[in-house]
């Protein structure tokens, strides 16, 4: 017996469109002022918020490919937002650290990413917000399990 399933009702697909709605308005922001992509603001974000950092680290706490993340560090140099060092011991490392120019995109998105947040939380009651947070902090940190 085949039982139906209501692809609107599949948690991944809610959180998907959710993730989608909500982020449009901001995605906006960063792709007008800066001409910045996805991967490119959340690699401005992590240098921004933990200071310098190396593009695997930032592609770990992002839950982000590293090829993906390579591409965008590379944009991001080129536009003088990101600096590269090489780590003075292990030649392998490179360091990552923003220019004056991304701390000061960093600075505007930091601000209007801010101002995005409490507009998307005044459509949820105190509760809500708070339980809806603690649920995906709890999905986050889930491993991929083996369904088949």
């Amino acid at each position: 017996m085949q039982r139906n399933f209501d692809l609107q009702s599949f948690l991944p697909y809610l959180l998907n469109q959710a993730a989608e709605v909500s982020s449009l308005s901001f995605q906006q922001v960063y792709k007008d002022r800066y001409g910045m992509l996805r991967t490119e603001w959340r690699v401005l974000f992590h240098l921004g918020l933990y200071g310098q950092m190396s593009a695997s680290e930032i592609g770990s706490r992002a839950k982000t490919h590293k090829t993906k993340v390579s591409r965008a560090v590379q944009r991001l140099t080129e536009r003088r937002f990101v600096e590269r060092a090489l780590d003075s011991v292990d030649r392998r490392v490179t360091h990552l650290t923003l220019t004056k120019r991304g701390q000061a995109a960093y600075d505007d998105l930091r601000s209007v990413a801010e101002s995005y947040e409490e507009t998307l939380l005044k459509q949820l009651e105190p509760d809500e917000a708070v339980i809806l947070r603690r649920a995906l902090l709890k999905l986050g940190g889930v491993a991929p399990c083996d369904f088949t």
